[in-house]
């Protein structure tokens, strides 16, 4: 049996990466669930190959066993899923665990999610957002290896890497394999950010990362277990399959959005920057065709720019300020996207209450108490930024033992 199912991911992995071979990645814009082609710009190295792509380094290892997948729409070969893919395969996937926004992808950010039946597969989803973010020793009970596969942002409020932390820590407690099919970071070329401070912990940063880690999943896999961050000091018996011919250094457009709101590469790499804005009263564009690539409010002062947040299925059923103007900036062409709170120094100035600015949420997303202070004190970018380099250097010589790739 292992021999024939060898043979058939050899023959299966050929024909994903032969006939079936993607076409250069370039910039682009979001219709439905797959991003559309508008122009050309850096190309994704043609000979980088995803973990999922590699079923001959760890089909053998799903051989006879009871199979559940932690996925989302971007867990892909080709054109399609993980899930059908494996199940074509005759891997005996039992069951399927869905992040923030569900198994295909459409609910709102902060939305609970419920457990159901895959109408496709038959399959039963296990929700692992809402009331219960980490498996439950029932859920992991028919099961004897969790596959991780979902397409990360490296940003570290960016929920799927706290889903991956709780999906670790349930397998450690119940003895259960877990394997991270790697793929590639949209913001892994750079590090940045302050480090989150103990006491400061929450689903939307549960480690002391920066903000912009500069990890793909695989590598914060390997050091969350290795730097003992789960709980008790557990370890996971985990397995990263590697990407082939990554590097950080390499510009990655991704062909799918990794989230209802984050629709194109420009959105990717200001989500570092404009997420910050989630923590005041300003609107990053949910309820538009362009979220996370505006900012604004129902103020004439706060800029020339002006859109109107409305409720989109799938997207934003509730945004905020929906049917009002909010007057704003555009930064759908700005062309220096790496991490930012110029941004937010600006805007908080401009504003003209500024004690209604700041809400409760953006200490979370700072992981700290102390950049709110030091914008209300009138600190430039350069000085706040100079603060956190002692434990950037820190994290740096940390993050080095987990790199895989170059």
């Amino acid at each position: 049996m292992l021999k024939i199912l060898g043979l058939i991911s050899f023959v299966f992995t050929l024909f994903f990466l032969g006939a079936c071979k993607k076409p250069p990645l370039t910039q682009s814009t979001q219709k439905n669930d797959t991003l559309i082609i508008e122009k050309p710009t850096e190309t994704k190295p043609k000979s980088l190959v995803l973990a999922a792509e590699r079923l001959g380094k760890y089909l053998s290892v799903l051989e006879n066993k009871n199979i559940g997948l932690l996925v989302n729409p971007s867990s892909r070969i080709g054109n399609t899923h993980l899930v059908d893919t494996l199940l074509s395969l005759g891997v005996k996937v039992r069951k399927v665990y869905a992040p923030e926004h569900g198994f295909r992808g459409k609910a709102d950010a902060g939305e609970n999610i419920d457990n159901e039946i895959d109408s496709k597969t038959g399959l039963p989803i296990i929700s692992l957002y809402g009331n219960n973010k980490k498996p439950t020793p029932e859920q992991l009970a028919d099961i004897d290896v969790l596959v991780f596969d979902i397409q990360d942002v490296g940003v570290r409020f960016f929920t799927y890497i706290s889903t991956m932390h709780y999906a670790m820590e349930a397998c450690a407690e119940n003895n259960k394999k877990f394997i991270v099919l790697d793929r590639p970071n949209p913001n892994g070329d750079y590090v940045a950010g302050p480090v989150l401070e103990k006491g400061f912990e929450s689903f939307i940063g549960m480690h002391p990362i920066p903000v912009v880690h500069g990890l793909t999943v695989g590598e914060l896999a390997l050091m969350i277990n290795g730097e003992k961050w789960l709980k008790d000091s557990l370890v996971c018996n985990l397995k990263v399959i590697k990407m082939k011919n990554y590097s950080h250094k390499n510009s990655y457009i991704l062909p799918i959005k990794p989230s209802p709101n984050l629709p194109n590469h420009q959105a990717v790499r200001l989500y570092p920057s404009l997420c910050f804005f989630e923590g005041t009263v300003m609107s990053v564009g949910r309820g538009t065709d362009f979220p996370f690539q505006v900012i604004g409010y129902p103020d004439s002062t706060m800029g020339q720019f002006q859109f109107q947040p409305r409720s989109i299925e799938g997207m934003s059923k509730y945004p905020l300020y929906e049917g009002k103007l909010c007057f704003g900036e555009d930064f759908r062409k700005v062309k220096n996207t790496t991490f930012s709170i110029r941004y937010l120094i600006d805007f908080y100035q401009k504003f003209g209450d500024k004690n209604k600015f700041f809400t409760n949420f953006f200490n979370k997303l700072a992981g700290n108490s102390v950049l709110q202070e030091q914008i209300k004190q009138g600190m430039t970018e350069d000085a706040i930024k100079a603060t956190w380099q002692a434990d950037l250097d820190t994290y740096k010589k940390i993050r080095k033992k987990y790199l895989l790739y170059d």
